[in-house]
């Protein structure tokens, strides 16, 4: 439950704020807003500029509280991860969730996790001692989605200059996926697949300097993969399909920016 309110103009307000004992960041307010039997005060993001969507050279950089539908319109964008925005949440919640809160409560079934996991994008943190402290959102999902308390995320990058395609197997065409999987490939010819639809974090298959041997990284990526949704093995198989479809279109439909 909300038992205070603030809306902080500045981002070293909002910091200070931050740092008091059971006190939490309200973006869009699609998680917070949830009944639960806590008490907790908020801190509203919404005056902070945290909102934009900026290319800075060869990357993009994605304020914390922009909503998962206005990347989604971005030009800047990668066709792939609009695709992967589509699946994350319906029309409603896009409008309303941002990027930050979407990272800090999702789970292995987050398209949006898996295509930055993909993209191996970089969490900008801040707290009082600390502007701009960057670190791969790899070990932000190894760390369960976790920030130290009293910090902020305050953007997103991710690099532009990739060929990323997206393919993914669901119950239906606009459900979250039972296996998605994500390609990106750099021009240097690194290879990152990720793998989503199951756990509590989308999973890294591959990590290499090319896409050699990436069926048989996705095949070994989900041999535990059994949930009430589907078996290990189901997902193996499918997950070694998925891996060779985002190869095979990578060569004409991937992004490259």
């Amino acid at each position: 439950m909300i038992t205070d309110y603030f809306r902080p103009q500045t981002l070293e307000e909002a910091l200070k704020l931050l740092a008091a004992p059971e006190t939490r960041p309200l973006g869009g307010g699609t998680v917070l807003s949830h009944p639960v039997d806590e008490s907790f005060t908020v801190v509203d993001l919404q005056a902070l500029s945290l909102n934009n969507i900026h290319k800075s050279g060869n990357q993009l950089e994605i304020g914390a509280t922009v909503p998962l539908q206005a990347l989604l319109e971005s030009l800047f964008a990668p066709k792939a991860l609009k695709n992967a925005l589509k699946l994350e949440a319906p029309l409603n919640i896009r409008t309303m969730g941002t990027v930050a809160g979407t990272l800090v409560t999702c789970d292995g079934r987050s398209p949006f996790a898996a295509v930055m996991l993909a993209l191996d994008a970089m969490i900008v943190i801040c707290d009082l001692s600390t502007v701009d402290g960057a670190i791969p959102i790899g070990e932000f999902l190894f760390s369960h989605n976790k920030i130290p308390h009293g910090s902020l995320i305050t953007k997103i990058k991710i690099p532009l200059q990739t060929r990323l395609t997206f393919e993914t197997v669901a119950r239906s065409p606009a459900d979250k996926p039972i296996v998605c999987c994500a390609l990106a490939q750099w021009p240097s010819g690194r290879t990152r697949l990720v793998l989503g639809g199951w756990g509590n974090s989308p999973t890294l298959a591959l990590d290499g300097n090319d896409a050699s041997g990436l069926e048989e990284a996705a095949l070994t990526a989900a041999y535990q993969a059994t949930d009430e949704w589907a078996s290990a093995e189901y997902r193996s198989a499918v997950a070694a399909l998925l891996a060779k479809r985002c190869f095979e279109s990578s060569g004409s439909n991937g992004d490259l920016q």
